[in-house]
């Protein structure tokens, strides 16, 4: 993997917010790639779909934490996946202007998710959904944008039906899943699949990547070092979110 002098080993060339051409797209493809991630879409048009997304979508159990439950209790979430959708938030911002629309979807009624999506500033969390198809209909009608510029982020069987409308859908992988996830690539229906399962982050390994095809993942994560004034504008209409 080619790597700019001056520039951290980890880091593929990035010339400046911006599109990234096809060589950098190769880069952060081997990158992910090395890390277990699998591109069931080419990077390049990957990008394409990334580039339309304007709000995204998270299931909770499996995305968040592996799906273990006790009677009485709820999942839970990790400051490192905060932190990387805050960061994806910030980057999405800076490219068109507005925060993008965000929700999380849920087959059950978790207390965590909701807790979750209210301390983060969430558009919506949707609980007890049996039909996330439905859920996905309100979520294109209150944000104003049609399925294609949807993302989604899920991993089980129950999350098809809204996932197969989605313009991106990344799955969480899960090793005792092969069947499954061998169907969702046959089927077409995930164009990523991620290198970690969901208690190893991998929702922060989906928002590292969205950063670095949008070529801004130096320039978010410096400005937020600065906490400069773009990002305070970012942090104000953040939290202004309801």
């Amino acid at each position: 993997m080619t790597i700019c002098r001056g520039r951290p080993p980890c880091l593929p060339q990035i010339a400046g917010e911006g599109r990234m051409d096809i060589e950098q797209l190769k880069e952060l493809n081997e990158l992910f790639r090395k890390l277990g991630g699998e591109f069931c879409t080419p990077i390049e048009e990957l990008s394409e779909k990334i580039l339309r997304v304007r709000g995204i979508i998270f299931d909770w159990d499996g995305v968040f934490h592996g799906g273990w439950k006790g009677e009485g209790q709820s999942g839970l979430f990790s400051e490192a996946d905060s932190m990387g959708i805050n960061m994806l938030r910030y980057g999405i911002w800076r490219r068109i202007g507005k925060l993008p629309f965000m929700a999380i979807i849920s087959g059950e009624n978790d207390k965590t998710a909701s807790f979750f999506a209210g301390r983060e500033h969430f558009n919506a969390v949707y609980t007890g959904i049996a039909d996330k198809k439905q859920a996905l209909d309100r979520v294109c009608e209150e944000a104003g944008i049609g399925p294609l510029e949807v993302g989604c982020v899920f991993d089980d069987i129950n999350d098809l039906s809204m996932v197969k409308h989605c313009g991106l859908r990344v799955q969480v992988r899960r090793p005792a899943s092969p069947l499954f996830m061998e169907y969702t690539r046959r089927r077409g229906l995930c164009d990523y699949i991620t290198g970690n399962p969901a208690q190893g982050h991998a929702v922060r390994e989906f928002c590292e990547l969205f950063l670095g095809v949008l070529g801004n993942f130096q320039e978010v994560i410096e400005s937020r070092m600065a906490f400069d004034g773009e990002y305070q504008k970012y942090w104000k209409k953040r939290n202004e979110v309801k």
